[in-house]
């Protein structure tokens, strides 16, 4: 097997997760569940496999404390920060960058850093099946989660024909990527079969990655040429903000799975979700006979279905049922669960009028 690397972006805002999530302490680095980051639970996770030596970690500069304090165990090095977003694709782009220049010939898994997956075991199996495909047939690997009910909320993919033999993790050639479907298509994806949702985790051989930028995205595979020429020099931060400030904004999804031929999927059977809401954290929360779930010192009373945080003091619910309330520093957020989705309108109000002191 070739040298494999790990690519964890680490660059998102979680404007959902206001008021916890800011914006020198965005979701990835929060501990919703236990004591670690959902970040440093990526990283461990990954870590259990990989050396820890080949895992780069893309963010944003302002970032930069908060990641480097919570990774010391990754080499400063591989540590990459953007000069500003760009989406999914110059992301990995310019990771592959670094890496080729330690083994064009690795295998490099992309993975965001801020799901929540559980089954460790079973998780490395499928990484390691959707790498042995990446090897043998030169392909670009995405691992695909089984759909459990007609999610509007995740892009879906789907499989043409199946490959897998002997081995226990099923493995598919794509027919295609599908955007996020209205209800109703959703129900007849799951109902058709052949579907599964796009979990946004890529494999693949940097070598061939790299190939597909260039024939897909020619003018950002050339920016980011200029970008891998000046690493190491005293110009390289410079020419980086520069170069990669003026890049297309593209997801991968968009710039390359659309497009490629040489596409495939395992099947990824391990507890997975994007965690894209307070619904979703309250979900998988351990919850009371009342089914209510938390974190804080925090009193429900004649209150049902409910989910609550607070970083000090007290919070009391009352005669309420399924809401959400989060308090943390100078915010308070209070609203329904079916709600949850509109926390980032919130946000996009608070920077509309200015009011960063409460991002």
């Amino acid at each position: 097997m070739e040298k494999i690397y790990c690519l964890i972006m680490a660059g998102g805002s979680g404007t959902r997760f206001w008021p916890r999530s800011r914006t020198i302490k965005p979701k990835q680095y929060l501990n919703l569940f236990g004591r670690e980051s959902l970040l440093e639970s990526t990283v461990s996770r990954f870590g259990k496999f990989l050396e820890t030596e080949n895992i780069y970690i893309v963010s944003g500069k302002n970032q930069a404390n908060v990641l480097e304090e919570q990774t010391p165990m990754i080499p400063k090095e591989n540590l990459i920060y953007e000069p500003v977003g760009k989406n999914t694709l110059p992301c990995i782009g310019l990771a592959a960058m670094f890496a080729e220049k330690d083994n064009p010939d690795g295998i490099m898994v992309v993975s965001p850093s801020d799901h929540l997956v559980k089954d460790d075991e079973l998780f490395r199996d499928t990484v390691l099946a959707a790498s042995e495909i990446a090897k043998n047939k030169d392909g670009i690997v995405t691992i695909g989660i089984t759909p459990s009910y007609p999610a509007t909320g995740y892009g879906y993919v789907q499989v043409e024909h199946e490959l897998t033999e002997e081995e226990k993790i099923r493995q598919f050639k794509v027919k295609r990527f599908v955007e996020k479907p209205d209800y109703d298509t959703a129900a007849s994806y799951l109902k058709q079969g052949g579907f599964y949702w796009n979990s946004g985790m890529f494999i693949f051989k940097i070598s061939v990655f790299l190939e597909a930028v260039k024939e897909f995205a020619p003018q950002l595979y050339r920016d980011l040429r200029i970008i891998q020429a000046d690493m190491g020099n005293p110009s390289y931060g410079e020419t980086l903000d520069t170069i990669y400030r003026a890049v297309e904004g593209i997801s991968v999804d968009y710039g390359i799975m659309e497009h490629a031929k040489n596409i495939y999927l395992v099947e990824g059977n391990f507890q997975w979700n994007d965690l894209g809401s307070w619904e979703s954290v309250y979900l998988f929360s351990e919850k009371d006979e009342d089914r209510n779930a938390g974190t804080g010192e925090k009193i429900f009373i004649n209150s049902k279905n409910s989910y609550v945080y607070t970083d000090e003091g007290v919070v009391a619910l009352i005669g309420l049922e399924d809401v959400v309330v989060v308090r943390e520093g100078n915010a308070v957020l209070v609203c329904k669960r079916e709600n949850a989705e509109d926390v980032k309108q919130v946000v996009e109000q608070l920077k509309s009028s200015n009011r960063n002191q409460f991002l």
